[in-house]
């Protein structure tokens, strides 16, 4: 098995579990969020972990959507000058830039993780769990979507005219 069809195979399983935390995430963020709404306007209380669990849902659904958005091609870009160049040249700048950017995403990734380790000992306010739970989506996306980086550095999209 060719080092691409490896690769592409954990790329199809990471974005399974991507899609559906994020899914989930999202589902989370609604619910938490609707469930407080009505405790402040009807029942004129509320619940103290509220706000930190939809933040939590918000950043992990934001990072680990991410890499589908490198993998769809669908992030922002500016690509006014890119457009001029011919065919052999646009995929030869899509790779130095999906290399370039698989590489800044390693950088992210170890910064994470150190800052991750870092906080480790802090604690949230309203629920005990600890503050590195905040980095855990920007370790894992940051991974994710440097593997559709390398993957787009090996396999360019193809370049539309």
């Amino acid at each position: 098995m060719s080092a691409d069809r490896i690769l592409t195979a954990i790329l199809t399983r990471a974005d399974t579990g991507a899609r559906v935390a994020v899914m989930a995430g999202a589902a989370t963020m609604v619910a938490v969020v609707s469930a407080q709404v009505v405790m402040r306007y009807v029942f004129n209380g509320s619940f103290d972990w509220a706000d930190e669990v939809s933040r939590i849902a918000f950043v992990w659904t934001m990072f680990l959507a991410i890499p589908l958005g490198i993998r769809d091609g669908t992030h922002v870009g500016i690509d006014l000058v890119v457009k001029l160049l011919p065919a052999p040249q646009r995929r030869m700048l899509a790779r130095i830039m999906s290399a370039l950017a698989a590489a800044m995403m390693l950088v992210v990734l170890v910064t994470s993780v150190w800052v991750a380790l870092s906080t480790w000992s802090e604690r949230l306010g309203s629920i005990d769990m600890t503050s590195s739970v905040f980095f855990f989506p920007v370790i894992l996306g940051a991974l994710h979507g440097a593997l559709h980086l390398a993957h787009l550095t090996l396999v360019p999209a193809e370049i539309k005219p």
